[in-house]
């Protein structure tokens, strides 16, 4: 089944010509290893939870305020009973 065509070969009046002899053997490459994640996408995780990490935590601020008023809970002393006063 293996035929060979031919070819005829056009070569041109003017310019130049480029010819290739050798034929070179295809060279298979070992595979590259790709992340999963990129760092970029990595880093925009990183930073979406600290942004929501702050975000609760201002949230809580909010809320102690809004609870306690402005320095409201700051310096009390606290006394447990069988246990030593303890200051927050």
């Amino acid at each position: 089944m293996s035929q060979k065509m031919k070819i005829d070969e056009i070569l041109p009046k003017t310019g130049l010509v480029y010819s290739e002899k050798s034929k070179l053997p295809e060279v298979m490459c070992k595979p590259k290893i790709m992340p999963i994640k990129s760092m970029t996408l990595d880093k925009i995780e990183r930073m979406h939870k600290e942004a929501i990490k702050a975000s609760q935590e201002a949230a809580m601020e909010a809320k102690r305020l809004e609870e306690h008023g402005p320095g409201g809970a700051e310096g009390a002393t606290v006394v447990d009973e069988g246990a030593d006063a303890k200051e927050y």
